[in-house]
């Protein structure tokens, strides 16, 4: 789901709102949450996850086309964990890649 679709089922739902207050409503939440990890706050959702920062230490790696080595530095990466009843909701789905194989 993109965030436009996200959009547009929350206006569907919710019909009492206009599509550009939902517009707003979830890009302000999503401008909010993006801030809140910049200044290294954890982010945690009741019954859906956390999202929080990590770091990745510096690192040798390589350059595709030479094969040189290359130092890259550390760096903090966003991370989601999942909460106990979003991974119960997904346990028993089945990825459409199995269903369409199963039919051929």
């Amino acid at each position: 789901m993109t965030k436009s679709e996200l959009i547009e089922i929350l206006a569907r739902r919710q019909a009492h709102l206009k599509a550009d207050d939902v517009d707003l409503a979830v890009k302000s939440l999503l401008e909010m949450m993006g801030g809140a990890l910049a200044e290294g706050d954890r982010i945690e959702i009741r019954g859906f996850g956390s999202f929080s920062l990590h770091y990745r230490p510096p690192r040798l790696g390589r350059n595709p086309k030479t094969g040189d080595p290359v130092a890259l530095p550390g760096k903090h990466v966003p991370h989601f964990k999942p909460g106990k009843e979003l991974r119960e909701r997904v346990t028993d789905v089945v990825p459409l890649e199995s269903v369409f194989s199963e039919r051929d």
